[in-house]
């Protein structure tokens, strides 16, 4: 039985684009660029500051306690300090549904929330932040569930009970709608506004912003913290942030048919079929476990675990298996990077770059690096850079085309740094934040170091300096949540100190977990 559906990537950008009135005739007229926002706080200009980074938050209260809820009052002593939190994606849990924003994301952040006292009389589609929170969607911002799995959910069958009660996976009875809960939770969602005198009226009071001659809307902190698309970008400091949806550009090609391609294709058709068995053994194993029993507990979190890393898995094995579909890749968004990434360094004012989006590129974390979907995130953002490389020539003085990349996806804490990889994503800093809140997840047991393969053999491409996640055995499991605190530093070329904030599960009590600050 499936737990999530993904949609088609052709339907996630089409669905988007309507929410916000891609294009449109009043939207062009007005010469407004959709995807660039200001962040009207009277300080965008300092080139010292802090911001906060958080990901793969969305879960509730599980087993007694709440991780998320936990990382949240690690960052309240630093929230009058930083100017703003970036979220790498996965905001609710398991299939992005709007009945779970009140209790997976509004009372966790209610600190930065205008209002957020009274947290529970928030809707999710009403939310006004005090500090800035500025999200990419994950992968389960866009889940759907399943037809089969839908119907079972609105009825009261024990399978629907035994998966809420005993394994904790908030499911409710609607999936993300495509991403439309994300949508109405942070977009500007213009599809609502359907006379053109309303359009017109939103439009001249929210997009009073300038940006190279382009009119683009004005993100106040504790009055309209809207965002104007799924991807966007922004300055602060003189560093260009650009933010991207990786969903839309993470479909592998699939296998071909070829001699070679059909046993791929058997084999992972063979795999498909044993980790379903192994679904089916822990939804059994889990029905004799006492949710309220601290040791059952225990187990119950690390059978989620295990669920969750195979529904992962089963996703990306039928995402190659379908040899019907047509690859469908979100050229318009890799083009747009491209050409931003090109103005970027050919504007004097901008000092620094970073890019943030949900698939890691580059990870440890024991379920990604072999993924197809990783596969395809990494080629195709080195197909972008290349292209700026070559178009920028000596313009980029032997820098990075980025400063840093910070990802989630992996739920973890992990700083890698790549090495000469043959294209422009060599020497760049990568951060994975994705262990805000969800299961943890192990380090691969081959380790910290990243290879290719290429024709000439085996090359290394990136190195892990740091990771922080699940570790340890039975009643020794350790379960360290994290997320960061990076203070900018520096003139022209900026210098980011990154501050992990950790707070350790272990043995039923939250423990210190102290890690030295580090810069790159």
């Amino acid at each position: 039985m499936k737990l999530v559906s993904d949609p088609a990537i052709a339907k996630k950008i089409s669905k988007m684009q309507q929410r916000v009135k891609w294009q449109d005739p009043l939207i062009l007229e007005r010469g407004i660029d959709q995807t660039q926002l200001v962040i009207e706080d009277d300080r965008t200009e300092d080139l010292e500051f802090s911001f906060l980074v958080v990901g793969d938050s969305g879960s509730g209260t599980h087993k007694g306690h709440n991780p998320q809820r936990q990382v949240a009052e690690l960052m309240l002593p630093h929230h009058h300090e930083c100017r703003f939190m970036l979220h790498t994606g996965d905001v609710i849990y398991l299939v992005g549904s709007k009945e779970y924003y009140q209790q997976n994301f509004i009372q966790p952040y209610q600190e930065f929330l205008v209002d957020g006292e009274q947290a529970k009389k928030i809707a999710y589609d009403k939310m006004v932040f005090k500090l800035p929170i500025l999200p990419v969607p994950g992968n389960h911002d866009y889940y759907d569930l399943p037809l089969l799995f839908g119907l079972v959910s609105i009825s009261t069958l024990p399978i629907r009970r035994l998966l809420r009660s005993r394994l904790d996976l908030d499911v409710g009875l609607y999936g993300s709608g495509t991403g439309d809960a994300y949508a109405r939770a942070f977009l500007d969602y213009l599809c609502t506004l359907q006379f053109p005198g309303d359009l017109a009226s939103h439009l001249d009071q929210h997009y009073t912003s300038t940006i190279n001659n382009s009119r683009c809307l004005s993100y106040q902190p504790g009055s309209f913290t809207r965002l104007p698309n799924r991807y966007y970008t922004f300055r602060y400091g003189g560093i260009d942030f650009f933010a991207l949806d990786s969903n839309t550009f993470n479909e592998p090609p699939p296998i071909p048919k070829t001699r070679e391609g059909d046993a791929d294709r058997r084999f992972l058709e063979k795999r498909r079929t044993s980790l379903e068995q192994e679904k089916q053994q822990i939804v059994a194993d889990s029905a004799i476990l006492n949710p309220n029993n601290p040791q059952d507990a225990e187990q119950l979190d690390d059978l989620q675990v295990k669920l969750t890393q195979i529904e992962e898995i089963i996703v990306d094995i039928e995402k190659q298996l379908d040899f019907n579909k047509t690859t469908v890749i979100d050229i318009e968004q890799l083009d747009w990077l491209r050409q931003r990434l090109i103005e970027s360094w050919q504007n004097p004012q901008v000092r620094g770059r970073i890019i943030f989006f949900h698939h890691p590129p580059y990870v440890t974390e024991a379920t990604k690096w072999q993924q197809a979907q990783t596969l395809a995130i990494r080629n195709r953002l080195r197909g972008v850079f290349d292209a700026v490389a070559e178009k920028l020539g000596s313009l980029t003085e032997n820098r990075p085309l980025v400063d840093l990349v910070i990802n989630g996806h992996a739920h973890c804490l992990e700083y890698l740094q790549t090495t000469d990889t043959g294209h422009a994503d060599s020497h760049i800093p990568w951060i994975v934040c994705g262990g805000s809140g969800f299961s943890l997840r192990r380090q691969r047991p081959e380790g910290a170091d990243l290879k290719e393969i290429r024709e000439d053999g085996e090359k290394l491409v990136a190195r892990s300096q740091l990771f922080i996640g699940r570790s340890g055995q039975g009643s020794h499991k350790h379960r360290p949540y994290s997320c960061l605190r990076i203070d900018v530093k520096g003139d022209r070329q900026p210098k980011f100190i990154v501050r992990p904030l950790v707070a350790e599960w272990y043995q039923r009590q939250w423990c210190d977990h102290s890690i030295e600050p580090f810069e790159i």
